[in-house]
């Protein structure tokens, strides 16, 4: 309850958290739908690229008249945040690029900043975060998505004594999804084209999910804010349900298929034949734990824990998440505890394109969930030696180079223009050349 009396007691000093939302799509729109509810939160601005479709959004999650007259509309948001005093920015784009102007700006300007675009962060995650520092505010992870829930379970795996052995999270994977693309990703989800528009789904963001390149980014800003490594060659989507986890992801010295222990791993809904997994965990999140000693041991026995044949290896998880539903609890912690719900604070991994066919020189990439790349996590180190292109940068940039399918986008193979692609071109510079910052 120490969170909550936090906020009860901010409310009967009249100073509710005053908040500026910027993208209003389907999280801002969870997020949304639980403030008319909610004690000691207000938002006081809103920005999208279009106004008028954020106003209806208000609408058709249950704002009051009242309520959506006391609220701003911005088309810009950098002029929201230059023309408003706000204490907490949600940004919640997805675009990699916008986003780090969106959170850079809002860190200048003494706002807190709760990053729902993992893209962003996985980009360039790392320099928000000591930007944020050296300034006083807080840049945290979003609350309610999937790598910040894992943050919290690691945190209370490390805090009680255990060995982290793996964490992440789950999903519905085939090797073939790597291929995947906007115009055929509704046979994937069991849907016409049709379908999909009425109910207003986007294909390449839909896309992004099946294709693994989605998976890739969570992991990376899991690792990057626990120091959890990546696997050396990418996820390996193993079929596992709850009940296989502690078996599983584990070393393979211990009969599991981990290369070591403490890595971020995605595990599948859908075995390698398309048979759906027993007890799936598709929609949550997962740590495994190991006993430091046999009493330990002997207590996941006694209190019935799944655990490995060994009985030495045990998972915690859950089931689900509830994306925007539950992000007023990042927004309280950044604005009442000045504490994030995660954070980088290691370039441990990265995620960079891939191409999904042959690229000619002279094409155009389209990035995340498009029809050329997609995005593998690897290792920081690994990318760095290969000079690899982040996947947040492969969009809307010109091929100088032939690539084959399945081989690394390299720097040197794009050519990178637009004064947005630039600065954030900069910034990710800066986590590269983070040194002390990384191995704090």
């Amino acid at each position: 309850m120490f969170l909550y009396n936090s906020v009860i007691e901010a409310s009967k000093l009249d100073r509710p958290v005053k908040v500026g939302l910027v993208g209003a799509g389907k999280f801002g729109a969870m997020f949304l739908s639980q403030v008319p509810t909610t004690v000691g939160i207000r938002v006081d601005c809103i920005a999208d690229l279009q106004p008028e479709n954020a106003k209806l959004t208000c609408i058709n999650v249950g704002w009051s008249t009242e309520l959506i007259k006391e609220t701003s509309f911005f088309e810009d948001p950098i002029e929201m945040m230059k023309s408003s005093e706000l204490d907490v920015i949600v940004e919640a784009t997805g675009d990699p690029v916008m986003g780090l102007m969106h959170a850079s700006t809002a860190i200048k300007n003494d706002m807190h900043v709760v990053m729902v675009n993992v893209e962003a962060d996985a980009l360039a995650g790392t320099e928000l975060a000591l930007l944020a520092e050296k300034a006083g505010v807080v840049y945290s992870l979003a609350y309610g998505d999937q790598p910040a829930l894992t943050c919290e379970m690691v945190d209370w795996a490390r805090s009680t004594g255990f060995e982290v052995v793996s964490a992440g999270k789950g999903t519905k994977y085939l090797p073939v999804y790597h291929n995947s693309t906007p115009a055929d990703v509704w046979q994937h989800y069991g849907l016409t084209a049709e379908q999909a528009r009425t109910a207003g789904m986007n294909s390449k963001m839909f896309n992004s999910f099946l294709d693994g390149t989605k998976s890739a980014i969570e992991m990376a800003a899991l690792s990057n804010a626990t120091g959890l490594s990546p696997p050396t060659d990418g996820l390996k989507f193993p079929p596992a349900g709850v009940d296989d986890l502690a078996n599983i992801l584990k070393p393979r010295a211990e009969g599991g298929m981990l290369e070591t222990s403490g890595q971020v791993e995605v595990v599948s809904s859908l075995k390698r034949d398309g048979t759906p997994v027993f007890k799936d965990l598709r929609w949550g999140v997962f740590v495994v734990i190991k006993a430091p000693n046999k009493y330990s041991s002997a207590c996941f026995k006694q209190y019935g824990m799944n655990t490995d044949k060994s009985g030495q290896y045990s998972a915690m998880y859950k089931p689900f998440h509830l994306i925007g539903l539950e992000l007023n609890i990042s927004i309280f912690s950044a604005a009442l505890l000045q504490k994030p719900t995660g954070a980088p604070c290691n370039f441990v991994a990265d995620v960079v394109a891939v191409a999904k066919g042959n690229l000619r020189k002279g094409q155009i990439l389209d990035g995340e969930g498009g029809y050329t790349v997609w995005g593998k996590l690897i290792p920081a180190q690994k990318s760095l030696s290969c000079d690899c292109l982040p996947i947040g940068l492969a969009n809307n940039v010109v091929l100088k180079n032939d690539v084959s399918a399945s081989s690394f986008i390299r720097f040197e193979d794009v050519e990178i223009s637009g004064a947005h692609n630039h600065q954030a071109l900069l910034m990710r510079k800066k986590v590269e050349n983070q040194t002390e910052f990384n191995e704090t």
